[in-house]
């Protein structure tokens, strides 16, 4: 009988706060190194839960990324600046995908971690977060949307090294997970189910793509609710899921769904994701939480530490206790104009739900893919 992980695993990294992809970006805020901060004051990461996320090396990269691309990111980190030929092949050095000091070790620090992360789960079925995963979008030759290299096809190739061949991929960030379909597309041992606002880039993932027979793709209109979430998790997510029968299950947790989110137009509250969170980890022995988009850090910082606290079995607390509250009330945008947050955001974990009326087309959305 192969033996169980004694307990859930939190993968993390100083990398994160010590780097930005610079004060003109969305991601100039600071995200994991929050959650860090903060499951530590509510004394849900002890030192035996946590684990430092090792960086990949470049031949484990080549895994899925090409090796021109993978050293291209490294003479980037090392030069500080790319060539036009660079730039126009690699996507490296614009506005959405600049160069800053650690191009290449942050991201290969996220794929490190997902990478061991499968390794551990291979041998020892249980649950493991990687919050610094989740970057969905990158393609084997380039850089796409805030994301240099793609951590979940990355983690699913190396469950599959390992012998794990059904692998079910959900992703509930606001955004369409490209990349990944664009890996596994056509794959009968892969299951993708993307949630996304339609009309967002990157513009894919429309209701009739199913990428060969194995995607399920629902876009979703401006203020997707929990109520609809719901609707979505019980009539398309865990149905798929269940008949499926998966050996692992990753879910990509992007926070850009939630409503403060500044990149998104979607209404959920922090309690969509963590419901459905609970609802899937039961479904298959092997589990990879990841996190993904999310561009308000205090809205990042406490969904990510809530679902932490999920999967490791930690009760939510109605408010936080000082030491949280001083983690969040450190926190900013980092420029950018934007308004202050709202006062829960700094004393509370959870989100008061935003119920609403499951509206007609996501109704017939979901009905026309339960038809597939």
């Amino acid at each position: 009988m192969t033996p169980a992980l004694a307990g859930p695993l939190f993968f993390g990294s100083e990398i994160y706060r010590g780097s930005s992809y610079g004060p003109n970006h969305p991601l100039r805020v600071p995200r994991v190194s929050t959650v860090m901060d903060l499951a530590r004051a509510l004394g849900w990461l002890p030192p035996d839960r946590f684990r430092l996320s090792p960086r990949a090396k470049p031949a484990a990269l080549t895994l899925w990324h090409t090796p021109a691309y993978v050293a291209a990111l490294q003479r980037a980190e090392a030069a500080g600046e790319v060539d036009e030929e660079t730039r126009h092949r690699h996507h490296l050095g614009t506005l959405s995908n600049p160069v800053f000091p650690q191009v290449f070790s942050r991201p290969a620090t996220g794929a490190g971690g997902v990478m061991l992360a499968a390794e551990l789960l291979a041998s020892c079925p249980g649950a493991i977060h990687v919050p610094g995963g989740g970057t969905h979008h990158g393609l084997p030759d380039r850089a796409n949307g805030f994301c240099y290299l793609n951590d979940p096809v990355l983690a699913m190739l190396a469950f599959r090294r390992l012998g794990l061949s059904r692998i079910a991929y959900i992703d509930i960030d606001a955004h369409h997970c490209d990349g990944v379909e664009h890996a596994f597309a056509g794959d009968a041992d892969a299951l993708l189910i993307s949630t996304h606002e339609e009309g967002r880039w990157p513009f894919s993932g429309l209701l009739e793509d199913d990428g060969g027979g194995n995607c399920f793709n629902l876009p979703v209109p401006r203020g997707f609710n929990d109520s609809e979430m719901r609707a979505v998790l019980h009539d398309l997510i865990l149905p798929r899921v269940e008949a499926f029968r998966p050996e692992v299950i990753v879910l990509q947790c992007g926070a850009d769904a939630v409503e403060e989110d500044p990149l998104a137009r979607l209404s959920l509250s922090n309690n969509a994701h963590l419901e459905v969170l609970r609802a899937l980890r039961p479904l298959a022995p092997r589990f990879l939480l990841l996190g993904g988009g999310g561009y308000n850090p205090w809205t990042v910082g406490r969904l990510w530490t809530a679902v932490w606290g999920v999967l490791s079995g930690q009760e939510m607390p109605d408010r936080l206790p000082p030491e949280g509250q001083e983690v969040m009330r450190g926190l900013s945008w980092g420029g950018g104009g934007r308004p202050p947050p709202a006062p829960h955001l700094l004393t509370t974990l959870i989100d008061t739900p935003r119920e609403g009326p499951v509206r007609p087309e996501i109704r017939a959305r979901l009905a026309q893919l339960a038809l597939r």
